[in-house]
């Protein structure tokens, strides 16, 4: 810090930059330390003139941080929850005796993909520990890790920044349509594959960003017929029509093993993604924390997952 010593900074000073950084408001800043605003401009006044910088500066809707403000957050955070770990020392997580509620943000594909086997497992660890699905929206999963409105989140999630996260397995993007559809017969070019994919009629998620991009890129919204919330009401609708949806091939290899069902698997663009585990940096090391993404990563996780920042 420019050769300033660590005693000229108080301890709330770095609380209220935390805050301000992740709130990218002075005013919410404040409400959520329970400070006034002017208190709060003070304060980050004299944290200004400690480090020379101005830290924040103007911008829409709130502000934005400087490049020194911005190099300086990653280790604020960290220390700070280094020092709440070494303050509260959370107990030794029992999962047998524990009924701890855990909220997972999860999109209903998810869900099906997840659930069954985590539940089974809880039954067996932790019998009285519950689960709570909360799906959120992109931009809202990365604070409520923070503010621990919910624990972790499941998925492929490239909005999501500033989370810990866990690899869990890799995916692709297919075709899903009803066994003995025209479509699915003979073999072509992978070219002529994505060609032919014109002469289809879809039905696409309005939940699933990723596929309608996919939708998009080829130029096939033209061809989308119905457009749904959720993808577990696709296999009835796609068995008993010629529709075709794009979808995860983990999740359609699911369906097609009940039969009833092919899969086309075109070159797209975005085909392959990564499934992962995402949670706060603030939660590291809570025991329950860590026992669950423990339990999470052996029921899961590929032997190529690993930690991230």
């Amino acid at each position: 810090m420019n050769g300033m010593h660590i005693e000229t900074i108080d301890l709330n000073l770095l609380r209220l930059f935390d805050a301000v950084y992740r709130a990218r408001s002075v005013s919410r800043a404040a409400e959520s330390l329970g400070l006034t605003q002017p208190a709060a401009s003070h304060g980050l006044g004299r944290l200004r003139l400690l480090l020379k910088d101005a830290l924040f500066t103007r911008a829409p809707g709130g502000v934005a941080p400087t490049p020194r403000a911005e190099r300086l957050a990653a280790a604020v955070q960290a220390a700070l929850a280094l020092l709440e770990e070494a303050l509260h020392e959370p107990a030794r997580f029992e999962p047998k005796a524990s009924r701890k509620v855990f909220r997972i943000h999860m999109s209903d594909i998810g869900e099906g993909r997840f659930l069954p086997a985590l539940m089974a497992r809880l039954g067996e660890l932790a019998p009285g520990v519950r689960v709570e699905t909360l799906p959120l929206a992109p931009t809202e999963i990365a604070p409520a890790l923070d503010s621990g409105r919910v624990d972790f989140a499941f998925g492929f999630l490239p909005k999501v920044r500033d989370t810990q996260r866990l690899h869990l397995l890799k995916d692709r993007y297919i075709v899903l349509l009803r066994k003995g559809h025209p479509f699915a017969r003979g073999r072509r070019t992978s070219q002529a594959l994505i060609e032919a994919l014109q002469t289809l009629e879809y039905v696409a998620v309005r939940t699933h960003a990723e596929t309608l991009r996919i939708l998009q890129l080829l130029n096939l919204e033209d061809r989308v017929r119905l457009t749904t919330e959720h993808f577990m009401v696709l296999p009835a609708i796609v068995r008993a029509t010629d529709l075709a949806v794009v979808m995860p091939r983990n999740i359609a290899r699911g369906f097609a093993q009940e039969g009833g069902y092919a899969i086309v698997e075109p070159a797209f663009p975005l085909r392959d993604f990564t499934v992962s585990l995402h949670w706060s940096k603030r939660f590291e090391a809570d025991p329950a924390n860590r026992w669950l993404r423990q339990v999470i990563a052996e029921l899961f996780a590929e032997r190529a997952g690993r930690a991230e920042r």
